[in-house]
Order: structure tokens, then sequence, then C-alpha cells
């Protein structure tokens, strides 16, 4: 039933349409395009204007042909860069890009996926339960679309995200993240003549930094400091330093703890300062930090309907569906606060956010196979 070549033309024609974060808007128009031709029903929210993006979270919606709770295929619009004027090659059934871009599988795979279901669905009039396809905006500057969604919009309280490479598992687990951000005030001074007048803002984040420990703490958690920020020659003693990190973990607890060690070191860093030059506590240097959820994790049950829906889908096509905990965030993060039960499926693409991007036709074509038979069964069996 899946049409290799259309799925192919769709996936060549999202991936030439330029949807960086923010400037998903012509992508959007396509994808709407297609979704019209296909009698879906089209409803928008306004998360665009408070991102500063040329486009708004979409959700189309298909009333089906069953009476069952309706269920959510979700994607993403927008791509990292470098993503603009791609130009996709497909060779021995593999496409990549040129070589001086990202290719755009993450996520216009699933897009091109979800799109060709559907259309099987409406051209072999098959039985269908009401199905809600959310594209979302701004989900590689962290899912600030989903973030923003208009969740009255939707009604399922199940579904899948297709947002990870494994085309044989499911993503059930995903971490909290936590952004952290400090910002320590020294005194600037000539580093040559009168140094010791100073109080070097980097040299005390330094400290903050020797004391913690970076990358992976177990296997449910890990921290990394990502950006340093500050100074302004080699010749001044810096007055100012920013330090922007973050931490991810699959337990609420150990994120907290975690969290709390990282402020208190560069607390200490700055006390350990003042106590050592006797500097009174209103006086240089100061700290300010923030510490903000960047997503929610995801914990669906291993044997939550949802799970166990697509593995009895995978066995049936004779393949294996194992369940999967990741490290990194989706749309899925945001939809389970929400309530929404939702697995993270694989289209198969491989080194994502990389001029080496790739995903071969075939494993889009088991992925369309996965969801027919995924949809297929939860008409047949009212699986939840």
């Amino acid at each position: 039933m899946i049409n290799e070549k259309r799925l192919c033309d769709t996936f060549m024609a999202l991936v030439e349409t330029d949807s960086v974060s923010r400037e998903e808007g012509e992508v959007a128009e396509m994808i709407s395009a297609m979704i019209k031709e296909l009698g879906g029903e089209i409803t928008t929210d306004t998360a665009g204007a408070s991102l500063n993006s040329n486009a708004n979270n979409m959700v189309a919606k298909f009333s089906g042909t069953l009476d069952l709770p309706p269920m959510l295929l979700n994607a993403h619009m927008d791509t990292v860069e470098p993503g603009r004027d791609i130009k996709p090659i497909l060779a021995d059934g593999v496409f990549t890009s040129a070589g001086d871009t990202i290719l755009g599988a993450d996520d216009k795979s699933a897009i091109a996926i979800i799109l060709e279901v559907l259309r099987i669905i409406k051209e072999n009039s098959l039985p269908c339960p009401p199905i809600e396809a959310l594209f979302t905006i701004c989900e590689e500057i962290g899912l600030q679309g989903a973030k923003k969604l208009d969740f009255s919009m939707i009604d399922s309280r199940f579904g899948y995200t297709l947002d990870t490479n494994d085309t044989e598992g499911i993503v059930n687990k995903a971490p909290a993240a936590v952004l952290m951000k400090f910002t320590i005030f020294g005194k600037d001074a000539h580093a040559g003549i009168n140094p010791e007048d100073g109080i070097n803002a980097i040299l005390l984040a330094a400290k903050a930094i020797a004391s913690l420990e970076i990358g992976r703490m177990d296997n449910e958690t890990t921290c990394n400091i990502g950006i340093i920020e500050g100074g302004l020659a080699s010749n001044i003693v810096p007055a100012s330093v920013t330090v922007t990190g973050e931490a991810r973990s699959h337990s609420d607890e150990k994120l907290k703890v975690l969290v709390d060690n990282i402020v208190e070191s560069f607390e200490n860093a700055v006390k350990d300062y003042k106590e050592e030059h006797q500097i009174k506590e209103d006086e240089l240097p100061q700290l300010e930090f923030s510490v903000t959820q960047d997503f929610p994790r995801t914990d669906v049950p291993h044997d939550h309907f949802v799970v166990l829906l697509a593995q009895r889908a995978a066995e049936n096509l004779g393949r294996k569906m194992t369940t999967k905990r990741t490290g990194g965030g989706a749309d899925a993060n945001i939809l389970f606060q929400k309530g929404i039960m939702t697995g993270v499926l694989g289209t198969g693409m491989k080194s994502m956010h990389s001029t080496r991007e790739s995903i071969s036709l075939a494993d889009m074509v088991k992925t369309c196979e996965l969801l027919l038979e995924i949809i297929r069964i939860y008409n047949e069996e009212n699986f939840c």
C-alpha cells in the first residue's frame, strides 16, 4: 500500500523547503496544503508571536470512521543550522545532503511518514480512529513550540512522537532537564600595572567549575557546562563572567541534589574569596544565578498500552520493539507533562544535527508500516 515514490517526493519537497527554527512559515504552508487535500481540519494557535516565529503550531484533525478515543501523531517542523538551501541526494536508497548542510530528516522524515500514512488511509478507505496530527515549531531551540502550545486544540490522551532514530525501539523514558546560568561580578583593573586592585571574575568561576563533577553522574543523570562568556581583553582583569550549563536526570530527586550542589559551588567560590580577603557581604565580588526547568521528564510505564500497542504491531510485522531510555528531550516530554501518554518512535534518521545526516527510504517505509499496523490493531481490538 505504501507509495514509495510519493513518500520520497514528499520528503524531498519538505527538506528542500527551508524551515530553521523561527522560520517555519513556508513549510507550514506546504503541510497545510497537503492536509487540506486529505480533508483534514486545520487549527493553529498563536505561539509564533511569542517565539518570534513566522509560523504557529498546527493541529490537523481527521474525524476517522470509528467511535474510538483519538490518537495523536506528532512531529516538529523546524530544523537546526546549517539548514538553508538544502540539496537532498538519493543514492542507493539513502538520502543525504550535498555535504554543506544538514539533511533535515530530523524531523521532516516524520512529517513525510505521517502524511503518507494519512494518504494511504484515505485512498484505501481504511477504518481508523480520529487522528490528530500535531506539527510544532521551535522544537530544536528547547521544545519552545510545544511549551507554548494551546492544548485546548488537542483531545487525544495518547499517541506517538516520531523523533528518534531506532525503528525497532520506543522511547518511553526521557529525563527532566534544568538550565543554569551563573554571573559573577568582580572588579576590573589593568592586568599589568595594578592587578591587585582587581577581582578576577573568570578565576572565581574557574574555581567553582573545578570543584564540579561534569559529564555522566550515573546511568540516570548528566551535567554539562556549555558556555563561558566574560572578559574584554587579555590586559584587563575581567569584571564579570557568565557561565551557562544544564543538568538532566530521570530522577527528580537526583536532579535537585545535583543542581543544589552546583549552585553551592558557585556560592562558595565567592564566599571563600570574601573571607580570604576580608570583604564585606555587600561588596564585590557578587553572584547572580538562575535555575529554570528546560523540560520535564517522560516516564511511560513499560506495560502501558501505548507501549504494548507498538510492540504488538512490530511483532505482527516480524520485528522487535524494545523500550528505551534516552538522555534527550522531545515534544513528548511536554505532551507527557500535560497528561498525554506519548511514546517516541524512530524513523531511521542518523547523524542528526550534522552535515553527515542521512536516512534510508527503507527505514521510512518501515515506520509507515508500523504506524499503519498500530492503527489497525487499535481499530480492531480497542487496545486502550
